[in-house]
């Protein structure tokens, strides 16, 4: 392994912030076009800073561990992450005359910084199966939705012209 892949800033950590990127800004686009709260900027942020610090994680340290050393643990700044998204996450969230509003928007800024997180650890193919499920979610649940509530409309007219 070359000394820059050891570092964390060889091509393999490139490519997974990239990665990173370019599925967050995916993601982004679509919460664009569709006019929500967040959008491509936020969105490709998110998940970009995620494996950003998922990399300085795994290589940040490399200067300060020697074996029988000092041990460090990676798993604590994602678990840091996961939190820290999550306080974002509630400020997105609002309630207003028993409406919740924003819990969506919550919910992806949480899902692409897994994403940004799956990247950052050399994940790609959970990385594209979690986008991938995001557009099934975004795209075509709409849809099932549509006809769920298209058929419980149709029964609740059809109860009230009987008892009309």
């Amino acid at each position: 392994m070359p000394i820059s892949e050891i570092s964390g800033q060889g091509v393999r950590q490139f490519i997974e912030l990239g990665l990173a990127f370019f599925l967050s800004a995916s993601i982004g686009l679509e919460r664009e076009i569709r006019h929500k709260s967040a959008g491509l900027r936020t969105y490709t942020v998110v998940g970009t800073a995620a494996a950003l610090f998922v990399l300085i994680s795994k290589y940040g340290f490399t200067d300060v561990l020697a074996v029988n050393s000092i041990v460090l643990d990676p798993s604590r700044v994602a678990a840091q992450i996961v939190s820290g998204i999550g306080f974002i996450g509630a400020g997105l969230i609002f309630v207003s005359q028993d409406q919740v509003r924003g819990l969506t928007t919550a919910a992806t800024v949480w899902l692409v910084t897994a994403i940004g997180m799956a990247c950052g650890a050399g994940l790609p193919w959970l990385a594209f199966a979690a986008t991938g499920a995001y557009f099934v979610v975004a795209l075509i649940f709409p849809l099932i939705e549509r006809v769920i509530h298209g058929s419980a409309e149709s029964a609740e007219r059809k109860k009230t012209a009987e008892h009309d």
